[in-house]
């Protein structure tokens, strides 16, 4: 059987979808440059900067997903993402490997009103532009029919394995759980979508299973409409049974002085523009194709306390 390759294992959606295509009992190849590992899935250690080498290891493969994660630097960016897709785009190319990539919203910008696939690009920041940079590359080897090719974005996620690369859970569950006040970036009273991992795991894998999804952009299935902030940093609070007793809240004023001290704050500045209007991501497109229903935040809140309470055990 061919494998289900995915290039940059690991993660808050790698790890996830690693593990439902191994319930499925689905053949997985794991590419990383680190080797990473999971029972019962194939392992490559692999350089994704090396065209070579990714070449061969994505060969054979049924589908790809390209979920690889750089350091949430705008010069690491600047200088790594545009190789990285070049690479993939090449192996995959060469291979006959259909490819998914896993893409955020920032190549949006600011937006007035729901985020569909067919919002434009107009990047309000430096990572906004290398993402949509990235993605026009993926677009045009597609409209040139160098490979067949989907994107498949999320907007900010939650829920399990999303610890290190979810603010949500660095800035609400973490504090929770360390008797520390939670935390919002911007305003914490502006309607703001949230994708639940599990939700944007299962997503990727029907896309790749669906060949009349190919060659589109699609958003991941998320809960509809956007909550308020504050509502859910109440039920992270009701969940892990904490007195709820405000939201600290951090301006782009506030967010600017603390990355005079803290490197990835620095980082966080021209985003915070996401939490100052509205953020409605909409995914009614995929919710309608598949006849999916995303989690509610309700349910997506309580079972990431139970998987992170459990994971401690």
């Amino acid at each position: 059987m061919q494998p289900y390759t995915i290039i940059g294992s690991g993660g808050a959606i790698g790890t996830p979808l690693a593990q439902l295509l191994l319930d499925q009992q689905q053949p997985v190849r794991l590419l990383s440059r680190s080797g990473k590992t999971m029972p019962g899935a194939e392992s490559r250690p692999t350089d994704v900067f090396n065209l070579s080498e990714l070449t061969e290891a994505v060969r054979g493969s049924r589908v790809a997903f390209l979920l690889v994660g750089l350091d949430y630097n705008t010069k690491v960016w600047q200088e790594k993402w545009p190789v990285v897709m070049q690479n993939v785009i090449k192996a995959c190319s060469e291979t006959k490997v259909p490819l998914i990539f896993f893409d955020n919203v920032y190549m949006y910008g600011p937006v007035e009103g729901k985020m569909t696939e067919e919002t434009p690009f107009r990047p309000s920041s430096k990572k906004g532009a290398v993402r949509a940079q990235i993605s026009n590359m993926l677009l045009d080897a597609v409209q040139r029919g160098e490979l067949t090719a989907s994107i498949a974005r999320s907007a900010d996620f939650y829920g399990p394995w999303a610890d290190e690369k979810s603010m949500f859970y660095q800035t609400v569950f973490k504090n929770y759980a360390e008797g520390k006040k939670p935390q919002w970036l911007g305003d914490a009273s502006m309607p703001h979508s949230m994708s639940y991992t599990l939700d944007c795991a299962k997503g990727l894998v029907l896309l790749a299973n669906d060949p009349s999804s190919f060659n589109q952009t699609w958003h991941l299935p998320t809960y509809n409409p956007p909550p308020v902030p504050t509502d859910l940093i109440q039920m992270a609070a009701a969940g892990m049974g904490v007195p709820y007793k405000g939201v600290q809240a951090a301006s782009k004023t506030l967010v600017r002085l603390l990355g005079l001290f803290i490197p990835i704050m620095r980082e966080m500045v021209e985003m915070v523009y996401q939490n100052e209007q509205p953020y409605w991501f909409d995914s009614s497109k995929f919710e309608q194709h598949f006849q999916y229903k995303p989690i509610s935040y309700e349910q997506g809140i309580r079972d990431t306390i139970a998987f992170y309470q459990l994971k401690k055990v």
